[in-house]
């Protein structure tokens, strides 16, 4: 498999990704190719000793940049010179700007056959595994329609990844009576008891992470939302418990709790994950956090890999053909 490696936007610096493409070569047999700026790539090669493809590129888009105009105006961009050679790669994973992502991603790599809106699907970790949130943070404005096609995206995502066969899906909603929400959730809840999902009905933002649901669907704004709170209060517990807890324990009881607390903190930690995938759109293109190292990269990549062994561009566009759209959004 080949993978493009986009070596900016990452707070470790441009040999952290250089690292996580080396081990995505030793450990899972990916052809790697180093998308950025060459007079800096190379000496790092050097350095450490090994030989890599290069995609030369001197612009970086900032996250602070328009997306749409800084796709169209840095052509020497790394995403941009990714995206305009993706076709002879795989995969691309990247930890710069997620606007110009999406941007890039919808307008030069292209959407899946009848599909409306590229989207994010997060996991979230849950008592039993994880819960698919889905949109995360590409659309703030959606219809009842798109949160069907998210439902549905996700559906195939949890099916290829991780095997489930009906994976049971929910809307997030205010109430779990059918007659609760706003009206683009009453709309869309009738909808999904349609189409042809495991639809179980609403779930209340309590229970996220008690795993009622493999798939929960919600538009971006308010996905982005329960991310960063679920980022947040995460790292808030662990500083609690560091500070009320573990702080009072002499230094044997601090190893043995923290050796007891290690599974949890493996759940909670984004590096395990290593990216989200854009998906619905044509190629698998991922976007790795910003504060990822090494391993991160790798994991990220490993995830490509599984998605692409098993199909997934092919079984999402088997899903969606005949779909018919009865507008533009």
């Amino acid at each position: 498999m080949k993978i493009l490696f986009d070596t900016t936007g990452l707070d470790l610096g441009v040999k952290e990704v250089i690292e996580g493409a080396i081990l995505s070569k030793k450990e899972l047999n990916i052809e790697p190719t180093l998308v950025g700026d060459e007079d800096i790539i190379r000496p790092i090669l050097n350095e450490i000793g090994m030989d890599m493809n290069i995609l030369d590129a001197k612009e970086i888009i900032t996250n602070e940049e328009e997306p749409a105009f800084a796709i169209r105006r840095k052509k020497d961009s790394s995403i941009v010179v990714a995206f305009n050679n993706l076709n002879e790669y795989d995969a691309f994973i990247s930890c710069g700007s997620t606007g110009a992502l999406l941007a890039g991603g919808m307008f030069m790599a292209g959407r899946i056959n009848n599909v409306k809106r590229a989207v994010l699907p997060t996991p979230i970790p849950t008592i039993n595994g994880n819960t698919l949130l889905i949109d995360s943070g590409a659309n703030m404005d959606v219809d009842a329609d798109l949160l069907v096609q998210f439902a549905k995206l996700g559906t195939v995502l949890k099916q290829v990844t991780e095997g489930i066969e009906k994976p049971k899906v929910g809307l997030l909603n205010v109430g779990v009576e059918e007659n609760k929400g706003n009206a683009l959730t009453k709309e869309a809840f009738l909808k999904l008891k349609e189409a042809d999902i495991n639809f179980i009905g609403n779930v209340e933002g309590r229970d996220i992470n008690k795993h009622l649901c493999d798939v929960l669907v919600c538009d971006g704004f308010v996905g982005n939302i329960i991310l960063k709170n679920t980022e947040g209060l995460a790292g808030f517990i662990m500083t609690l418990l560091k500070s009320k807890v573990i702080s009072n324990l002499s230094d044997n009881a601090k190893l043995e709790v923290m050796q007891s607390l290690s599974p949890v903190i493996k759940t909670l930690d984004y590096r395990e994950v290593g990216g989200v995938l854009l998906l619905g759109l044509k190629k698998l293109v991922i976007k790795a956090h910003g504060a990822s190292d090494r391993n991160a990269i790798k994991n990220a990549a490993k995830s490509a890999l599984l998605m692409h062994e098993n199909k997934l561009i092919d079984k999402i566009e088997n899903s969606f053909r005949g779909e018919i759209w009865k507008k533009e959004f």
